[in-house]
């Protein structure tokens, strides 16, 4: 059996990339059909094949799967591996990652069909099923990894497909800048990252998942200085250094801004950022590393904050977009905020609920999005829409069924997953969970303000000059079938899984969670009787009707009263200031960053490359030189009384120095 299951984890981890390079390397030999073709065969065959691991694990209840696949070094002892560990977290994480990126694979055949600049250049074409297929790859490798060098290796190479891809519109100059700033950002979180990992492997002396869990008892109370007097625990330093290089793959503050950019990119590929790949390994991570993150409470006050305020402060910059892509961008900041949130609340399978919920309802609400830009012919500005209901019936109902999944409406899979966090971190008793509480709840309301103001911005209201010059219609079926496949677990998955979620039982062999710290089997035991029970308890508590309000208020502002938002924002110009600068963090970056980079460049060249290296040391040297050679020169007179004067008193100076 286990012989059986290795071949099988094998072709699930390989056939991606064996896509990926004949698509890449291949191109212009296979043409479109077979790029395509190839991708999409391989990505479906790691579907098929994830779905059977998912039936073994989930619905049989296999034992956890730990084995190496091949040992690249040994090195004092310590093994450098390429494995899998295969339990409940992994495998549902791989269904997810495979399902939505084969849904993306098929979308983007109706989409780069509409794509004037690269959809008829063969090269383009099959370069960008190739970069699909590797990124896929490169994250069934961070979530099959038994080792901490695999997850580094999955983690590095989604941060690189993603710089391709969020770049792959190379013409245009915004997307250069977009990719180089995702690249950069992320290699600020993932500096943190690999000194984790370093502490790792100094500390524990080992690179293996299991073996580091069985050590994390002996380092309970040992501690570092970095400063003299001072004392880190060990454990402490390390997790947060782990948890900087999931705030810049997770995207939360102050390490966001790169988010937003990725929007640059084609929409199938904000799906497949967005939804179930890059921005949810950060998560992945600390939920996979549970047993170290129990041992500090620190590190968990830490994680709470930072994700509430994302949660919050990201929420409010989706107000003020207008582009449909931006405003979906900034939902998926917000919604990691409430994820992070509940790792620092503990409660870790809540976590990961809301990203299997989250994957589909964002990669439907990304892909619904692209459906509309495909009908506006690329125009992305939801000022220019408006009355697209009756042209774009499927779509509509996509984007109304991933939007009340975002808000939580109760029934639909959102709101199972977002209020299991929000009782969860009610529940916490670390210190900060009152504050992170309040804002997690008015991010509630945020939410729903903002995405059904682009939902009645949209689909409702009157219809632009744009549109009622243009013939609108619906996209192909090869765009629509995906959103049809991904509405469905938009709306039933919570129903499935929310009482094994808060009673413990699903992620039991994946999460560990401390007694004093379970959070979610208290809220099992007050708020769940029955999942009927839950969605009614949802009707009478106070975040579902933060989330009616929200839509009210939309629905008022955008459709009967359009003259208000605009009074406020005249109004309230210091505010609006705030959130059209993003809080001022570009602002600060450019400042510090990229002109105080070159401005250090500048000053390091006048100061010491001129002055002391050039002036100094290279042509200093060489005056001096030419100094003392002319020196030298003036003592060579040519007469043979001054040569012998010289060897007379050379001469009788070293008789004094030899007697005395």
């Amino acid at each position: 059996m286990e012989q059986h299951l290795h071949l099988i984890l094998t072709i699930i981890l390989l056939a991606p990339l064996f896509g990926a390079a004949v698509a890449g390397l291949l191109g212009r030999q296979v043409g479109r059909i077979g790029a395509q073709s190839v991708t999409i065969g391989s990505v479906a065959v790691s579907t098929i094949l994830s779905v059977y691991v998912f039936y073994l694990y989930i619905l049989q209840g296999a034992d956890p799967y730990n084995a190496a696949l091949y040992t690249w070094m040994v090195s004092d002892g310590i093994r450098f591996e390429i494995g899998f560990l295969i339990d409940k977290l992994s495998a549902t994480m791989m269904l997810v990652v495979t399902f939505v990126s084969l849904m993306v694979h098929i979308y983007t055949i109706g989409y780069m069909d509409h794509d004037e600049d690269y959809a008829h250049d063969n090269p383009y074409y099959q370069r960008f099923f190739s970069y699909l297929s590797l990124f896929t790859f490169s994250m069934l490798s961070l979530v099959m990894a038994n080792n901490f060098l695999q997850l580094f290796f999955g983690w590095e190479a989604v941060g690189l497909v993603s710089y391709l891809l969020i770049g792959f519109y190379m013409k245009r100059e915004s997307a250069i800048v977009a990719n180089l700033k995702a690249f950069l950002v992320n290699r600020v979180g993932d500096f943190g990252f690999i000194l984790g990992i370093a502490m790792v492997f100094v500390y524990f002396n080992t690179m293996d998942y299991q073996e580091f869990f069985d050590k994390l008892a002996e380092h309970e109370h040992t501690m570092v200085q970095f400063i003299p007097g001072v004392e880190w625990s060990v454990i402490t330093v390390m997790v947060i250094l782990l948890f900087i290089g999931a705030m810049g793959k997770s995207a939360q503050m102050p390490l966001h801004v790169w988010l937003p950019e990725s929007m640059e990119g084609p929409t199938p590929i904000s799906a497949l950022i967005h939804a179930a790949t890059m921005v949810t390994a950060g998560i992945f991570m600390v939920a996979r590393l549970s047993p170290a993150y129990e041992m500090s409470e620190a590190a968990l006050q830490f994680i709470l904050i930072v994700g509430a305020l994302t949660a919050f402060m990201m929420g409010l910059l989706g107000i003020i977009q207008n582009d449909i892509k931006r405003v979906v961008a900034y939902s998926t900041l917000s919604q990691l905020g409430y994820m992070t949130a509940a790792l620092g609340a503990s409660a870790y399978a809540a976590s990961m609920f809301h990203v299997l919920t989250h994957a589909f309802f964002k990669a439907l609400l990304f892909l619904a999005a692209g459906s509309v830009i495909i009908a506006m012919h690329h125009i992305q500005d939801i000022r220019q829409m408006g009355g697209l209901r009756k042209h774009m019936p499927v779509t509509y109902v996509a984007l109304l069924i991933g939007s009340l999944a975002l808000i939580g409406f109760p029934g639909f899979a959102g709101f199972f997953s977002k209020d299991s966090i929000l009782l969860a971190v009610g529940e916490s008793n670390i210190a900060g969970s009152g504050f992170a509480y309040a804002l997690l709840l008015m991010g509630v309301f945020v939410t729903a303000f903002y995405s059904f103001r682009m939902f009645f911005l949209v689909f409702h209201g009157q219809e632009s000059e744009y549109v009622r010059t243009h013939k609108i219609h619906e996209s192909p079926k090869v765009v629509t079938i995906p959103l049809i496949l991904l509405a469905i677990p938009s709306v039933l998955l919570g129903l499935f899984m929310v009482e094994s979620i808060l009673n413990g039982s699903y992620f039991s062999d994946s999460i560990f969670v401390l007694a004093q710290n379970d959070v979610l089997s208290r809220v099992h035991d007050q708020y769940f009787d029955s999942v009927v029970g839950f969605i009614l308890h949802g009707f009478m508590s106070v975040p579902v009707w933060l989330a009616l309000a929200g839509v009210a208020l939309a629905w008022f502002f955008y459709l009967k009263r359009p003259d208000i938002p605009a009074k406020i924002a005249a109004s309230l110009p210091r505010a609006k200031g705030v959130l059209e600068n993003a809080y001022g963090f570009d602002r600060f970056n450019d400042l510090v960053f990229t002109q105080g980079s070159k401005k250090l460049g500048h000053f390091c060249w006048k100061s010491i490359d001129t002055k002391i290296i050039d002036s100094g040391m290279v042509n200093g040297t060489v005056k001096q030189i030419a100094n003392l050679a002319s020196m030298s020169r003036e003592s060579q007179t040519g007469y043979m009384y001054h040569y012998a004067f010289v060897m007379i008193f050379g001469l009788l100076g070293l008789l004094i120095w030899a007697l005395w």
